[in-house]
């Protein structure tokens, strides 16, 4: 029987992991104004994750963009700060709405990584849900469960590297 991921447990771990990396406080509940000064890097780091699992969507859907516009409002969010709550709730349910009725876990998983990654410009602890998503659509995709940890540590390497950059 194949070990699967505990989301809930991920979930925590990667908390864990960018509280330290951020040298925040870890708190056992999640308190979205701990990571608010670091907004902008975490919409990078969760526009990265989502982008690393997109092509799992798009290989199987690849008239269906939704997920892949979340992503680029996100990026628009970063680039120029101006924030529309209309704009980031459409493209955010966008793509989790391209993620309903299909069967490939891998694409499913890659659809909610980036409507959690474009969710990071109005409510920052959705970059959680970007990894989160992202680790479980490699996972999927591979159906190695060992590739978890090591999608894990790509990923935290990429957000050490863009918190050292903004500490410069």
């Amino acid at each position: 029987m194949q070990e699967k991921i505990r989301p809930t447990k991920l979930l925590y771990e990667i908390r864990k992991s960018v509280s330290k990396i951020l040298d925040k406080p870890f708190t056992e509940h999640i308190d979205h104004q701990v990571f608010k000064p670091d907004q902008r890097i975490l919409a990078v780091w969760a526009a990265e994750c989502a982008e690393r699992v997109l092509p799992f969507f798009e290989e199987n859907y690849p008239g269906d963009d939704r997920p892949r516009k979340a992503i680029e409002v996100l990026r628009d969010w970063i680039d120029t700060g101006v924030f529309s709550m209309a704009a980031i709730r459409k493209a955010s349910l966008d793509a989790h709405a391209a993620a309903k009725g299909k069967e490939e876990k891998d694409a499913v998983f890659a659809a909610h990584a980036a409507g959690q990654a474009v969710g990071t410009a109005h409510v920052v602890t959705h970059t959680l849900g970007a990894a989160l998503y992202s680790i479980r659509a490699v996972v999927a995709h591979s159906a190695d469960i060992n590739s978890a940890s090591q999608e894990r540590e790509w990923q935290l390497e990429r957000l050490l590297k863009y918190a050292k950059q903004a500490r410069e």
